[in-house]
């Protein structure tokens, strides 16, 4: 049995290291559209189709922007930081507990 709380506990990890680097992801997305950058960039095109799945249907729940003020980045980091602390604590303890 506690192979399979040591596998749990290794998804929980992974998956918090892969929100993590998303949620940074999301942020360099968010700043660099501030900047008006070229749109054929390979970085800026990649950020684009990285976060856009995500942020998309945010923008479509919310109605769009706040102003000038587009919150979709905002939304989508809380809820990441929502799934670290609340998902990925439980698959922790779950593991801990298969031990």
């Amino acid at each position: 049995m506690f192979i399979f709380g040591n596998l749990i506990i290794a998804i929980a990890s992974v998956l918090d290291i892969a929100l993590g680097v998303y949620k940074w992801v999301i942020i360099i997305a968010a700043i660099v559209s501030w900047v008006n950058p070229d749109p054929y960039n390979f970085i800026v095109r990649f950020l684009y189709a990285v976060t856009d799945p995500v942020l998309k249907p945010i923008r479509r729940l919310i109605g769009g922007r706040l102003g000038p003020i587009d919150i979709s980045p905002i939304v989508a980091i809380v809820a990441i930081l929502f799934i670290q602390k609340f998902l990925v604590s439980s698959l922790i303890e779950l593991g801990y507990r298969m031990k």
